[in-house]
């Protein structure tokens, strides 16, 4: 029997309706529009505003855009995994939720949390499920509602956060397409450098910690850049490497859109052409754990079968890793 590789085959995505601007910023906090396009590449992100919506309707929504754009049955997954760092609450699984709400009744499903990094473990993650042979469609949704963890009069962390979703589907592969290799790694450092404070085991939730705002994001700018860049940058080289591709051979860089400039940092480092680099963050900034997927949908009609992809990503924790995968499919 040929040897089993784990393959995207559909790829779906959501992204609420509500733009916030550079441009209404500017009347919240001190910054501006140059300011903020130079630093980091973004002139707007998406924010769900509905009252009693989470995350979990994100990624409902770009499940069934999943289902619908390629008339799959939900009833044929086998597994559901949700890479969120932002669940719909503690304790009950966002993914076991969106699971039974998207039909996927056949399925198991579970929730996966490394900040910015949770869809790249997701990859690896689904990909093993599949190589098993055990399981034939897993279903992953990246999808966070940043907006309910950042504070709108911290301009350090408002300016880069949006809310999104996004939804591949993974199955077998026999003419050795889809997942080739991975990399991954992560450090503890990163605790105290990206982070929330409060509502955890270590200090739960309290009237003084909600008067402190410690259920906000909280980011040490300078240390998290300079961790992502020289991470991100160094395990897409390594996985080049590693696998023998020249920049020639790559055709496409998916990387996590948190800053312009730690993805153009990355794509130097790998010797590619700005046309090779995929980029959609200056309309959805950061969208945590949906902005690869969010890339494969804004870009999937340029993808060919056979096509060479590296994913690279960087996360709280620190966690960051890269991906090296063969596209399995021409979308028309």
């Amino acid at each position: 029997m040929s040897k089993i590789t784990a393959a995207i085959t559909a790829v779906g995505a959501y992204v609420p309706d509500f733009v916030l601007s550079n441009k209404v910023l500017e009347t919240l906090v001190d910054t501006n529009d140059e300011w903020i396009t130079s630093r980091t590449g973004i002139k707007e992100r998406r924010l769900l505003k509905e009252e009693g919506k989470g995350t979990s309707f994100l990624a409902i929504k770009a499940a069934q855009n999943l289902f619908e754009k390629n008339n799959i049955n939900p009833e044929e997954i086998d597994l559901v995994i949700m890479a969120t760092a932002t669940p719909d609450m503690p304790v009950a699984s966002t993914g076991v939720y969106v699971a039974s709400q998207i039909g996927a009744v056949n399925a198991f499903a579970y929730d996966l949390q490394a900040a910015c990094s949770s869809f790249l473990y997701g990859m690896s993650n689904a990909a093993a499920y599949i190589e098993s042979g055990r399981y034939k469609k897993v279903l992953l949704i990246g999808a966070d509602k940043m907006s309910s963890i950042i504070d709108y009069t911290d301009r350090a962390t408002c300016i880069i956060f949006g809310d999104g979703a996004g939804a591949i589907l993974f199955e077998p592969n026999y003419e050795d397409l889809g997942l080739q290799d991975e990399f991954l790694r992560s450090d503890g450092i990163g605790r105290e450098f990206l982070k929330i404070e409060a509502g955890g085991s270590i200090l739960p939730t309290s009237q003084e910690t909600l008067d402190n705002k410690q259920h906000f994001v909280f980011q040490d700018g300078k240390t998290v850049f300079k961790y992502a860049v020289s991470g991100m940058a160094d395990v897409s080289e390594k996985i080049m490497q590693r696998n023998n591709l020249s920049n020639d051979d790559v055709n496409w860089l998916i990387a996590h859109q948190a800053n312009k400039r730690i993805i153009d940092a990355t794509s130097s480092r790998m010797g590619l052409d700005e046309s090779k680099v995929l980029i959609n963050i200056e309309r959805y900034g950061n969208t945590t754990s949906a902005t690869l997927p969010l890339l494969l949908s804004d870009y999937e009609t340029k993808l060919k079968k056979g096509d060479n992809l590296i994913f690279a990503a960087f996360g709280g924790g620190f966690t960051w890793g890269a991906i090296y995968l063969k596209w399995a499919y021409d979308k028309k």
